[in-house]
């Protein structure tokens, strides 16, 4: 054989090798921190990346914890989160919670800082009003004690926004109660009805409760659960934005076509390993959006129920960025991920 056939075999071969070998800085996973905020059934979504092994596939390591504040909240409810789940919110780069206390925050607390929408995995109100047996129509929420869990909350949202769908003024006609997403509050009558999440829902009916609204039947667009950050560490930090959701999306597309995989991350990180129960969250999780774009509706919709001096302070442009989700959208990626 020639030297220069062995020449061209020798440099043929490195080729490949390069291909199938990514240099060692490509290798090299970036470290990013994760506050799940809230316990709810959107943070499945991330839980499944990191169990999975999506995060790693597309080049992060993340630590990511549900904190210990949330975690409260969620023993109210019968929800017993494991020790190793909990962990503290400070120096977080990626948030994942509702898009209306982020709003809302942002108009009332000088310290909320420039936080912003980088996708909302729920555009609809899914969620449900609890009521004690004896509240047998809607009429008779009037006046009567409603809970949620805090102001600019999502449920706090759903309150004021199923207020204004009654006609009814929500500081004279309901007597809203904050710190109430839970069944402690609604069994020893504290409340006469609670605003339920998913998750706090799926309790309540396994302790023989029952939904007096389902609000899914009113169309109120919200921004939902999603994906936060602040906007300059997105506009220096771009490359691991794009991975993120990148992970984000792919695992939506996992959650709604594997039920074990569910399964599994509710069980490991919420302790729930009832299977009717299970089915019942996989159940609401297929409804979830497969392109999780901010919902620009919800935004406004927020903006409108918390029209304070404020709030107008702001456009609705301020409170989002799409621009991530729709590259992934234009580049056919989202799309891929469901053939």
């Amino acid at each position: 054989m020639s030297i220069k056939r062995l020449a061209i075999l020798f440099l043929g071969a490195m080729l490949a090798l390069a291909v199938m070998s990514p240099p060692a800085h490509a290798q090299e996973l970036i470290k990013v921190r994760v506050s799940l905020g809230d316990v709810s059934l959107n943070k499945l979504i991330f839980t499944v990346a990191q169990d999975a092994g999506i995060f790693k596939k597309h080049g992060l390591e993340v630590e990511q914890f549900i904190t210990a504040s949330a975690a409260a909240r969620a023993a109210r409810a019968g929800v017993m989160i494991p020790k190793d789940r909990i962990g503290q919110s400070n120096q977080v780069h990626f948030s994942i919670g509702g898009g209306s206390p982020m709003t809302v925050s942002r108009a009332t607390d000088a310290t909320a800082g420039d936080r912003i929408i980088l996708a909302s995995t729920d555009h609809i109100v899914r969620w449900h009003i609890v009521a004690h047996k004896d509240i047998t129509s809607i009429e008779q929420l009037k006046g009567k004690r409603l809970g949620y869990s805090g102001f600019g909350a999502m449920t706090h949202f759903e309150a004021l926004a199923f207020a204004q769908i009654m006609g009814w003024n929500p500081d004279q006609d309901l007597a809203l109660m904050e710190n109430a997403l839970a069944l402690d509050t609604f069994e020893n009558r504290t409340v006469d009805a609670f605003v339920a999440d998913e998750l706090v829902y799926t309790m309540a009916l396994s302790k023989g409760h029952r939904a007096l609204v389902d609000l899914s039947q009113y169309n109120i667009p919200i921004p939902g659960s999603g994906v936060t950050a602040s906007r300059k560490w997105v506009q220096e930090n771009p490359d691991t934005v794009r991975r993120f959701l990148r992970a984000t999306v792919e695992a939506i597309a996992m959650l709604k076509q594997n039920k074990t995989v569910v399964f599994s991350s509710i069980n490991k990180w919420y302790g729930i390993n009832d299977r009717e129960q299970q089915e019942l969250l996989f159940r609401d999780m297929t409804k979830l959006p497969r392109k999780p774009y901010p919902h620009v509706p919800g935004i406004k919709k927020v903006m409108e129920l918390y029209n304070t001096a404020g709030m107008r302070r702001f456009k609705v442009e301020d409170f989002y960025d799409d621009s991530f989700i729709k590259e992934l959208d234009t580049s056919g990626y989202i799309d891929s991920l469901y053939k």
